[in-house]
């Protein structure tokens, strides 16, 4: 029974999952969509769900620095909810503020090359959300 964490950008998804114990996630993959055609990842998203016998979503939510909800994070939330009905498992929402800025540090201090970070900041920005959301219910 495990977590899957998603942060949904507008040409990518990065995925994360937690362990089965729900301690810790870890980075799986990004993958490529088309935000126009919400279906556009529901196949390989329902692989990883099986794959990993998933019961449970977590979205970055973008909010704005003053935490009011922008065009992003109803496209979010818009998402999240398609997510829920499809897939009939519950759909959690996490302040994803800073979160890939986060996820570029940690990659800096990695001394990963930059054309490697933007290869897996996504799938960073998808470990750090789904952190949060496991260190707040644990």
């Amino acid at each position: 029974m495990r977590v899957l964490g998603l942060d949904v950008g507008s040409k990518t998804i990065g995925i994360a999952v937690s362990d089965a114990l729900k301690l810790t996630a870890q980075g799986v993959k990004t993958i490529s969509w088309t935000e126009h055609d919400m279906s556009s990842a529901d196949q390989e998203l329902a692989s990883i769900i099986a794959e990993y016998d998933i019961h449970e979503i977590v979205i970055g939510l973008p909010k704005h620095m003053n935490g009011t909800i922008g065009e992003r994070g109803e496209f979010s939330k818009t998402y999240g909810k398609r997510l829920e009905r499809k897939f009939q498992l519950p759909v959690h929402f996490v302040d994803e503020r800073l979160t890939t800025v986060a996820a570029e540090r940690a990659l800096l201090e990695a001394d990963v090359s930059r054309k490697k970070r933007s290869k897996v900041i996504d799938k960073m920005a998808a470990v750090i959300i789904l952190q949060s959301f496991l260190n707040q219910h644990q």
